[in-house]
Order: C-alpha cells, then structure tokens, then sequence
C-alpha cells in the first residue's frame, strides 16, 4: 500500500533547468571551459558540488571545485530573481494536492542545495504540502547513490516498499532503483537524453499517476 511520495524538484516540481543551464554556461565562460552538450547532459541529477569538481579533474583547472559552485550559485540567484522563466511543471501542484488530501506523506528529495530548495517552496507556496526536505548538497554521497532515497524515506515512517520516487533524470532512477523503492519516471520536455530503463513506470503526463490510480500500480 502506498504511503509515501518521494519528489524530486528540478524537472519534477519545478522547471529550473532553463535557469541551471544558463547560470552553469555563464561559469564555463567565466573560467573559460567549453562544455559539451553531452557533457552538460551526464551532469543531470547529480549536485553542484559534485559536478564542479568533474569539471575540475575534467579540464584539469587549477581553480577549485568550491570556486566554480560560488560562481555558479551567484549566476543563478541572479536569475531566480530576475528571470520570468521560472515555473512549476504543469499539473505537479493538483498532484502534490491531491496526494496530501488523500492522507500521502510528501517529502522532496532533490540534488539543489537547501536554499534553493527552500526558495523554491517560498515562491510557490509548497510547504504546507511536504512533511520533510532533503538536499544531496547535505549528504556525503549524490545521486546516483541511494543515500538520499534512504534517508527520505526512513523520515516519512513508513518501509521502502510503501514509497514511491518521481523522478526526471537517469541518476535520479538509478539511486531510487539502488534504494529498492518504486520509481516513476517523468518523461517531459525538460528532461532530454534520460535514460528510464530502471524505472517501474514511465509517464508523460501527472494525470496518470493520481491517487486514485496510482494505487493499484505500486
């Protein structure tokens, strides 16, 4: 029986990408690095931290990974107060809704840092609808391990086989696949290159994993 719901943010609840990838872009043309489109693409899922410091083994920088995370953070707080891109992904609010009506325990579970994370749930009025937040920028290990998953989960009370993850990017289902829980996959416009291979369910659109259907899926 499902009890739980562990959502990632970006691509899931919110579409940050449009924002990520221009303030990952504005930092390699600050420290004068040409990234690859599939380069950039391996990245999705994984933490700022993380990323930076394959960038520096990558280029061989003798900038530091902590350097790189700083200047990209400073690019995308700017845009998140300047840019009008921002949006939740369509029909993810009526779910969160619906899944807290029906008596589900959210918690989100996401590769941002906690201030980002906590931004986001301030613009769009998402708090009174999750129990917990997790951030991989906290944890020692990101995505794709499943150290976050474990975590979220343990902190809703219920067993791994009563969770379920939605997630948009291959890291993100491999660590819900390692964690042993459930995975829906969203295939969205947002979320090129995926791979949704170790993914229970794969769907295009929330309506089809409302509470009344999800049910007899999980």
């Amino acid at each position: 029986m499902l009890k739980a719901v562990l959502f990632d943010m970006d691509g899931v609840i919110v579409d940050t990408e449009p924002l990520h990838r221009k303030a990952y872009f504005q930092m390699f043309r600050d420290v004068n690095i040409n990234v690859s489109e599939d380069l950039y693409t391996s990245f999705t899922g994984q933490s700022t931290i993380n990323i930076c410091k394959r960038l520096v083994q990558h280029f061989q920088l003798k900038d530091t990974p902590e350097l790189l995370m700083r200047l990209k953070r400073q690019h995308f707080k700017y845009l998140f107060e300047n840019d009008t891109d921002l949006a939740l992904i369509d029909g993810v609010l009526e779910l969160i809704k619906d899944y807290h009506d029906n008596g589900l325990k959210l918690v989100v579970a996401s590769s941002a840092s906690m201030t980002n994370i906590n931004r986001i749930f301030e613009r769009f009025d998402l708090n009174p609808y999750f129990m917990g937040k997790f951030s991989g920028a906290d944890l020692q290990q990101s995505k794709p391990h499943p150290e976050i998953f474990i975590k979220a989960a343990a902190h809703t009370g219920c067993d791994t086989s009563e969770c379920m993850v939605i997630e948009d990017s291959t890291n993100g289902i491999i660590a819900a696949h390692a964690a042993g829980i459930f995975c829906t996959a969203f295939k969205s416009a947002h979320s090129t290159g995926q791979d949704y291979a170790k993914a229970n369910l794969v769907i295009s659109n929330f309506k089809e994993i409302k509470s009344t259907k999800i049910e007899s899926l999980v």
